[in-house]
């Protein structure tokens, strides 16, 4: 009866050590996952090294030049859809100072356009033109202003983020070779990742800065387009009491 009793006792002992060995198991299991976890995005930022501050610059232009030229472009494709025909019933009407005055009050690079070559009705029809020709020109070099400014972030992000790569291998590798005794794999895996994270962030800034710069120049496009076909329908209108 009493080696039963040693028997119970002795297995309850053993199932206590064994859940308590279990416990520490998932505590120890947890605590590295959270270890690997507290890795956050500001000491990924700060580990790769000198070059994460001028591909913080190259960000922080890309956001304002995008920002800056999405508003212009947006403001400036705002036209009243009834705009060319109320400018054409005034033209014809010959009321050629309203046809000014509604310009003015519309403000876009058509009306801006279309104003010039109105203030120019008299002369000959290549003046005409060729004064809306060079207005047009002047709209679409302030659409486009700052847009290269864009374009060299999209190409010097990634080439930037590179460079920090390449020069943190560098590094890496130095450490390594002036290492005694056995490498750690802490020492080389640590070095390798602190390496690439400058390749990331330069590829995280530079593709979304490419394609914000074709979108924006397919917005471009479109406004020019409309220009085009706005100063033909003018000097053809010019033309009909000529036919």
């Amino acid at each position: 009866m009493n080696f039963g009793y040693l028997t119970i006792n002795m297995n309850a002992f053993l199932l206590q050590i064994t859940t308590s060995a279990a416990v520490d198991t998932t505590a120890a299991a947890t605590t590295a996952e959270a270890t690997q976890e507290s890795v956050s995005l500001l000491d990924l930022t700060m580990a790769g090294g000198w070059a994460m501050f001028p591909l913080a610059a190259l960000s922080i232009a890309a956001i304002y030049i995008f920002v800056e030229r999405y508003l212009t472009i947006k403001k400036a494709s705002r036209n009243p859809s009834d705009f060319l025909g109320r400018l054409k019933s005034l033209v014809i009407a010959g009321d050629v100072q309203g046809a000014r005055m509604l310009c003015a009050q519309t403000n876009s690079p058509i009306s801006r356009m279309l104003e010039k070559g109105i203030s120019r009705i008299g002369q000959p029809l290549k003046s005409i033109e060729a004064s809306i020709e060079n207005v047009g020109k002047i709209e679409i070099a302030k659409l486009e202003k700052n847009l290269s400014g864009l374009a060299t972030v999209a190409g010097a992000a990634p080439m930037l983020g590179f460079l920090g790569t390449v020069t943190g291998m560098i590094g890496a590798f130095i450490a390594i070779a002036q290492a005694e005794g056995s490498i750690s794999p802490k020492l080389l895996s640590g070095g390798i990742y602190e390496a690439m994270v400058t390749t990331a962030a330069g590829l995280i800034i530079g593709l979304p800065a490419y394609v914000g710069y074709n979108f924006l120049v397919s917005k471009i496009d479109s406004i020019v387009h409309d220009m085009e076909y706005s100063s033909i329908e003018f000097i053809d209108l010019l033309q009909e009491p000529q036919a």
